[in-house]
């Protein structure tokens, strides 16, 4: 009998790509898939999705952002997805239905599937250390930490465990798009009430990385967890002595004063190991002031380094910055170098620094401003650690076979899950 899986994506590229490889996925393993999206998104959905078989997608009505349930907007979508759900039940040429995996961005949704039958799975499109960060954070009332104190996490590391450091932070700091943050450390997370009702969790991560927390995750939760990424384009996954273009990894086309040619061009005539990365996604990114900091730390730093500014961060840029460092920086290349800002990046930060120590925070009070001087020396001390280095290379070995051989059998342990579930 074939069987047929929702995916519900949320409202940006960071949710809709994972949930687009994730259908893939289930394609392979010969389950029918529906990607949900808002309508939003229709125009990011790339042409080669629709070549693949057993998959489809349907739109229901949005605004771009997430939405209360009182939201004109967000009664509509609800009426479209209702819609849909009934018509196909009563269309006896799809599938029989077998969950709803659900972005928790619209965990609004779950009722809608549960009103047919449907079980839902929640979905995490960031890994499993931040949500156990902050679950524990929450439960420890991570709130009241004094100056000193460690605050150990029954179930994780000494390593992870919650200090002063970890809840200072700058106010609220909206997102590029004007969104407002999220909440403070120590408060209930806002995906905790999105997530309740479902019969499993799943992770935009895996076991390398993550398993002590995806554990800690299911434990805590009471239902199985599961790592499924990282949920990236198949072409990613070549080996890593050949070299990926960007236009190979996605059919999405971004404004670049460079090629990838040029880049690639001017990363040969360097050192291997030797240049530094700096990039900010395209959320979130350091103030103004910030940006004047670390334009004067990578002017000075001797090293070449490539600075990825995302639209919009343009006017942040000493406008003579490109003169200044003559041919030793590349201010729009393809980027690494980046300190955290907001949400789960905090604690993705102390995953990297204190459990896989490879990496170093920019600055141990992230509440201040972050200073010249903060970055020339961070990047002096990463540029000159060799262990450090080493066990990133180390890490890297993990990931040159390809997709994740946890995450595959992950996948497979929740296909064992869900027909046990609903037969």
């Amino acid at each position: 009998m074939e069987r047929e899986i929702f995916v519900v994506t949320g409202y940006w590229q960071g949710h809709l790509q994972p949930c687009i490889e994730l259908c893939k996925n289930f394609s392979s393993r010969n389950y029918h898939t529906t990607l949900i999206i808002p309508s939003i998104l229709v125009s990011a959905i790339p042409p080669s999705f629709t070549q693949y078989p057993r998959t489809r997608t349907t739109q229901i009505t949005s605004s771009g952002r997430p939405m209360p349930p009182s939201d004109p907007l967000s009664q509509q979508a609800a009426k479209d997805l209702e819609a849909n759900l009934a018509s196909r039940s009563e269309n006896p040429d799809f599938p029989a239905p077998l969950c709803a995996i659900v972005d928790f961005q619209v965990g609004w949704t779950k009722a809608i599937f549960w009103k047919f039958n449907i079980p839902v799975v929640s979905l995490f499109t960031f890994g499993a250390c931040a949500a156990a960060m902050e679950w524990a954070a929450w439960k420890l009332d991570a709130t009241d930490i004094k100056p000193g104190e460690t605050r150990l996490i029954p179930g994780l590391p000494e390593e992870m465990a919650l200090t002063y450091s970890d809840i200072r932070r700058k106010s609220s700091v909206p997102s590029r798009g004007g969104r407002g943050g999220p909440p403070k450390p120590g408060d209930k997370p806002p995906w905790v009430p999105e997530i309740e009702g479902s019969i499993a969790l799943m992770f935009n991560t895996c076991d390398d990385v993550d398993g002590l927390f995806i554990k800690y995750m299911a434990d805590q939760i009471g239902i199985p967890a599961w790592g499924v990424g990282p949920l990236l384009p198949e072409q990613h996954w070549k080996s890593t002595s050949s070299l990926v273009r960007h236009c190979e990894i996605t059919e999405q086309k971004r404004q670049s004063s460079c090629s990838e040619e040029e880049v690639i061009q001017w990363l040969d005539s360097k050192p291997r190991g030797s240049v530094l990365y700096v990039a900010f996604g395209s959320e979130v990114g350091p103030t103004r002031e910030e940006y004047r900091e670390l334009a004067g730390a990578l002017e000075e730093s001797p090293g070449p380094f490539i600075w990825v500014v995302q639209p919009g961060s343009e006017e942040y840029m000493p406008h003579d910055l490109d003169n200044r460092v003559s041919n030793r920086g590349d201010c729009h290349g393809v980027p690494f170098l980046a300190w955290p800002i907001r949400g789960d990046q905090y604690f993705n930060a102390k995953l990297v620094v204190n459990y896989i120590k490879v990496g170093l925070r920019v600055t141990d009070d992230l509440s201040e401003t972050v200073k010249k001087g903060d970055v020339a020396e961070g990047i002096e001390r990463l540029m000159s650690d060799e262990e450090m280095k080493t066990r990133a290379a180390i890490l890297q070995v993990k990931f040159e076979q390809g997709f994740p051989a946890s995450s595959v059998a992950a996948l497979n342990a929740f296909s064992d899950f869900i027909s046990r579930k609903v037969t």
